[in-house]
């Protein structure tokens, strides 16, 4: 492998939190959360009171821990990250992959999830599939072979990785020093992971708790907020309220937003939109989504992109 530099592994040993994640922390009175960018809108209060979806869309709204904006000349490899299922994963990995090319920058999308292969079902990416379990067990050198494609390529990367996949990899990553490596070739690595509200905000919690223990301090953390179940709320308070928030704030370089949407109108379009797995630039092609189709889903593009333009 030509490199730039030899990055240096260091053998770990797992903490009991890979094999069980650790319980979700309770929501606890704490300080205030991180104030937005000077640059980054907010939305009236007024406005933030409606109850309608198009309201909610516009006022999403990302934060951040640096107003520093990408540097062009670094190329990013993306990794989603979430013990849980079925929490928007492969969404928000098919949403990166067409913000990347719509700023301009080549992007090489891999999907390694052993049980759905969901982003490869897009077939505007040319999704490679890559498959990193066999026998329930982590084929290590199927992602030694990824780690070295990343560095060789002069190319962004988004890397969706599937629930099954989570603790061995993380045990990879730790052991192996995958992302130093990465950084050590002038890469910047950035994990991205879901909150969802509904059943699985205790879990989803954990699993942030877990990334926010096993991964290195080099990679740049974003946290999705996905409201589609239902609020993301404990005991009265929101997640920049809750103790796995404020005691990592630190850590966390930025919050995306996905707002919860009307059913009948706005989340019909977006269910729609994912079952047929299509972008949304085909969607504007497409005859069967109608005008007033294309123009609730280019709000809620455009709602998620705005947001990805402040933390990327």
């Amino acid at each position: 492998m030509d490199t730039k530099k030899k990055g240096k592994g260091t053998s770990k040993q797992p903490s009991q939190a890979l094999q069980q994640p650790p319980q979700a922390p309770e929501a606890s009175q704490v300080t205030p959360p991180l104030p937005l960018p000077p640059e980054t809108p907010v939305a009236s209060q007024e406005s933030k009171n409606q109850s309608s979806s198009t309201t909610q869309v516009a006022a999403t709204i990302a934060t951040t821990l640096s107003n520093s904006k990408r540097n062009d000349s670094m190329k990013q490899v993306h990794f989603t990250l979430q013990g849980k299922g079925g929490v928007g994963k492969s969404f928000i990995s098919a949403l990166l992959v067409q913000f990347i090319r719509g700023a301009g920058h080549q992007v090489t999308a891999v999907d390694t999830d052993p049980v759905n292969a969901t982003l490869a079902g897009y077939k505007a990416f040319g999704t490679q599939r890559l498959e990193l379990m066999e026998g329930g067990s982590l084929v290590e050198r199927n992602f030694d072979r990824l780690i070295e494609q990343i560095v060789e390529e002069d190319s962004n990367f988004v890397i969706d990785n599937g629930a099954a996949s989570f603790i061995p990899l993380s045990y990879y990553i730790a052991e192996n020093d995958a992302f130093s490596i990465i950084g050590d070739n002038d890469k910047q690595v950035v994990i991205h992971t879901v909150v969802t509200g509904g059943q699985a905000m205790r879990d989803t919690l954990g699993g942030l708790a877990t990334i926010l223990e096993q991964m290195p301090g080099n990679a740049r953390l974003i946290v999705w907020l996905n409201e589609f179940f239902g609020d993301i709320e404990a005991d009265g308070k929101g997640f920049e309220e809750m103790k796995v928030y404020v005691n990592n704030k630190d850590r966390i370089h930025g919050i995306v937003r996905i707002a919860r949407q009307t059913g009948s109108t706005f989340g019909e379009d977006v269910k729609l939109m994912l079952d047929r797995k299509l972008t949304f630039e085909e969607v504007n092609q497409s005859e069967d989504f109608k005008l007033m189709s294309k123009s609730r889903l280019t709000k809620v593009k455009n709602a998620i992109f705005e947001q990805l333009a402040v933390v990327l």
